[in-house]
């Protein structure tokens, strides 16, 4: 009896303390609030004609639900060769980073070399320096490979990042050695251990890095601007930048050109969500 009451005791106590946890619930609703806000707003512009868009004080919702933003953009814009660059870009971009920041991120982590942390403290440096500082040099080499205007010189820069292979060698450090050291007593080289061993164990990191690579280059705009001078490859953002006029915006078709091209990267998203968490929370584990 004695028991049953110190713990009902301890019990009581525990429900009538009061609970630590309220701001960050707080906290968080507060910025669910911030992000949603401007994606609603963003989808009742889309019905709204351009006086109800400028029109002070605003106006919340549109007094006619019409479609003629999408009519205007998809008459204006050339969405679906526009698409295919996009795209297309995308996949080269995302395919030959994985490839390339998988082998740097598990040959830093898993073969010793000398130099190794220097040569890795080198690719951590580049992370601190702004892209913008390469385009003269990017842009000459792809001026003297003859491939302006070209679908891969959108993606060639893309193929490499140092943020990729510093979240590749962040997944394999984390990797426990016993299956790299079962496969080679078995008589696997290390080729052999990095693509049947270690690289299946990788692929939550693998579609981390797709993902943000895949909304890196499906948002790169000043890039393609530099190398398709003529207009012929140029993805879907220059397509939106083009709607924004210089004495003025036609605000419902711009609402309803970003609405259309963030479709497919919420839809990669959702397919990779899962995998995405998993690769972002392991990445940080061991340095």
């Amino acid at each position: 009896m004695a028991e049953i009451t110190v713990r009902r005791t301890s019990g009581s106590r525990r429900r009538g303390k009061p609970s630590t946890t309220w701001p960050i619930h707080v906290f968080l609703i507060v910025a669910v609030v911030f992000m949603v806000v401007p994606f609603v707003w963003q989808l009742l512009t889309v019905f709204k004609t351009t006086a109800e868009v400028t029109r002070i004080p605003p106006t919340i919702l549109p007094a006619d639900f019409s479609l003629h933003s999408f009519e205007t953009f998809f008459s204006t814009v050339p969405f679906w060769s526009m698409f295919a660059v996009s795209a297309g870009s995308l996949v080269l971009r995302v395919a030959g980073q994985i490839v390339v920041a998988a082998l740097a991120g598990y040959a830093f982590a898993r073969i010793p070399f000398r130099g190794s942390r220097v040569l890795f403290g080198l690719f951590i440096v580049m992370l601190m320096v702004p892209s913008q500082l390469f385009l003269i040099g990017q842009f000459e080499i792809i001026r003297d490979m003859k491939l302006l205007d070209t679908l891969p010189a959108l993606a060639i820069p893309g193929l490499f990042s140092a943020f990729g292979t510093f979240l590749m060698r962040q997944a394999f450090l984390t990797m426990p050695a016993d299956y790299e050291e079962a496969a080679r007593l078995d008589g696997a080289n290390t080729f052999q251990v990095f693509w049947y061993v270690m690289l299946p164990m990788a692929r939550p990191m693998l579609a981390a890095l797709a993902v943000l690579t895949g909304l890196y280059s499906w948002n790169d705009l000043l890039w393609p601007l530099i190398v398709s001078p003529s207009g012929e490859n140029r993805p879907l953002p220059v397509g939106l930048a083009g709607l924004q006029g210089q004495f003025g915006t036609d605000y419902p078709t711009l609402m309803a050109g970003a609405l259309v091209c963030s479709i497919p990267l919420v839809i990669v998203f959702l397919v990779l969500q899962r995998q995405f968490f998993a690769g972002i929370a392991s990445s940080g584990l061991k340095g």
